[in-house]
């Protein structure tokens, strides 16, 4: 994020003030805002701020939420397993004709494609992180990794 906001005040300051605007920043731009939400997903997954449909989700027991991120999880891996193929396909391509963005600038493709591979492998090894933990409390009915406790005394302190 903060190399995004970088080219981006970059370009404004060269477009405005010197009124020498750059051919680049644009498609930079483009490609990090890209990264950022591919491999936002990741993060995302981890923290467990993905989608839930919460009237169903909301109603149920702990282990029946399990179940559901089970699911989701199987369904989600397969997404990504697609995706890894299809990105695999077109980074091959990318790198052996050269493709390259459209516009003045004409920067390579190809590390974009081994972004989506990157992305998409973060999000399965997190997806089966999820799933080992979330089996294990279905069997055992209790956590695999006890949740860190939070010093309060710590927090008054600050």
């Amino acid at each position: 994020m903060p190399c995004l906001a970088l080219v981006i005040a970059y370009e404004v300051c060269s477009r405005y003030v010197f009124n020498q605007p750059t051919i680049w920043a644009y498609d930079t731009s483009l490609f990090f805002s890209a990264y950022l939400a591919a491999l936002g997903g990741a993060y995302a997954y981890q923290k467990n701020a993905h989608i839930n449909v919460d009237i169903l989700y909301l109603a149920v027991s702990n282990k029946t939420k399990r179940v559901f991120n089970i699911l989701t999880g199987v369904l989600a891996a397969f997404f990504m397993l697609i995706l890894i193929l299809m990105a695999r396909e077109k980074f091959a391509e990318a790198v052996k004709f050269d493709y390259r963005k459209m516009s003045n600038w004409a920067p390579p493709t190809h590390h974009f494609w081994m972004m989506l591979i990157v992305a998409a492998v973060l999000i399965i090894l997190q997806i089966s992180s999820n799933m080992m933990k979330d089996i294990f409390y279905i069997f055992t009915g209790q956590d695999l990794l006890p949740e860190p406790e939070i010093d309060t005394e710590q927090e008054d302190d600050q």
